[in-house]
């Protein structure tokens, strides 16, 4: 099975860099401690300048094991910039994983949003007795037709402004879930480009305060496969 070698985190800075540390110590077995083989670089805007350093760097072989990381965290990301890691991010140098952090998806070029996967925050799972409550993202999944429409009126029912971004923010994190479990479930090809390439159409929309957030839930839904539901 093929695994992901570039993601990109919807995070601020230091959040999205923890969970990037926590995916290469659980999937790679690597400390990242101390380990000149896992990179981790900073910026405010980042350039074109800093774009080709990094590929720089991505491009030298690991300086003690089988894998190199270099994790990106910026708060904003020139579009000049992202072009520029195109190449690097579609086919990373052998053993190479690549880290994006950003403070919000919204700005990031197609062409590059193509050719990651978003590593979203783990779902919390709490437990009560013997009963275990799903995150948001599984229950809007496991949930019939009346319980899903149900949720994304909730979504849509923000009463002033900054309630509605909130939820904007939520259905976003929503889609967001779907979209990994689509990776979790699906085999790559077909059904599952087709289904990622809608995902991340409707997710750039959801990023406009006036975005019609119902009828974009309502469209995800039609174009959800069955065995994902």
């Amino acid at each position: 099975m093929n695994q992901h070698h570039a993601f990109v985190i919807e995070a601020g800075a230091e959040e999205g860099i923890e969970l990037a540390q926590a995916w290469v110590q659980k999937e790679l077995g690597m400390t990242v401690r101390g380990n000149p083989d896992v990179v981790v670089l900073r910026y405010g805007l980042f350039s074109v300048e800093d774009a080709r350093r990094v590929s720089e760097l991505a491009a030298g072989v690991p300086f003690a094991g089988e894998h190199k990381v270099v994790i990106i965290a910026a708060s904003r990301a020139y579009h000049e910039a992202q072009n520029v890691l195109l190449k690097l991010f579609e086919e990373p140098p052998r053993g190479t994983y690549l880290f994006l952090v950003l403070p919000t998806l919204g700005s990031l070029l197609p062409t590059l949003r193509s050719r990651v996967q978003v590593l979203s925050k783990p779902v919390p799972r709490l437990r009560s007795g013997r009963q275990e409550i799903a995150g948001p993202t599984e229950q809007f999944l496991a949930a019939n037709k009346e319980k899903r429409s149900a949720m994304i009126k909730r979504l849509t029912s923000g009463k002033d402004e900054e309630d509605r971004r909130e939820l904007r923010e939520e259905a976003i994190a929503l889609v967001n879930g779907i979209e990994a479990v689509a990776y979790a479930k699906l085999k790559r090809g077909g059904e599952a480009a087709a289904l990622l390439s809608d995902i991340a159409i409707l997710r750039g929309y959801l990023y406009d305060r006036s975005a019609p957030v119902r009828l974009i839930l309502e469209h995800l839904l039609l174009v959800l496969p069955k065995n994902l539901l």
